[in-house]
């Protein structure tokens, strides 16, 4: 029997502000919608600059060599244009899962759908472990991301 999948919700912003105050857990009026949806599906959003950088400081810390993405993630994070992309970039984890079941990443989703309606959020992504779905680790020497 295969394994069930899990997955994961991400959304993207457009305002490095409101990016900003995502990231600082800033109790701001125009994101009382946004930490009322997460509060409620006990989730929290981890910018994905956020995350990358702490996957660089673990590498550094406890030797980059059980680290395959390393040199990757390093070079997006030190490049200004993907440090910009990456700052106004989330990922959702409920109850500190990285990945959780569907019926949760629907309704974290659909939850989500009136503020990209709204406009506080431009894109919304759900993604499954899967690997067949998902972009694979770029190959050592590519600057991809």
């Amino acid at each position: 029997m295969a394994p069930q999948l899990q997955y994961q919700v991400r959304f993207d912003v457009n305002d490095s502000v409101v990016a900003e105050s995502i990231r600082r857990n800033v109790q701001e009026p125009a994101l009382t919608r946004l930490l009322d949806i997460l509060a409620r599906h006990r989730a929290v959003a981890k910018s994905q600059f956020d995350a990358f950088s702490e996957y660089v400081a673990a590498a550094e810390e406890r030797g980059i060599e059980g680290y395959p993405l390393y040199e990757w993630t390093k070079a997006t994070i030190q490049n200004p244009t993907k440090k910009e992309k990456y700052l106004k970039s989330f990922t959702l984890y409920v109850e500190d899962q990285e990945v959780y079941a569907k019926e949760i990443a629907d309704s974290l989703e659909s939850d989500l759908q009136p503020l990209a309606t709204s406009g506080l959020i431009t894109r919304i992504s759900k993604y499954d472990t899967n690997p067949e779905n998902n972009p694979q680790p770029p190959q050592r020497g590519t600057d991809q991301g």
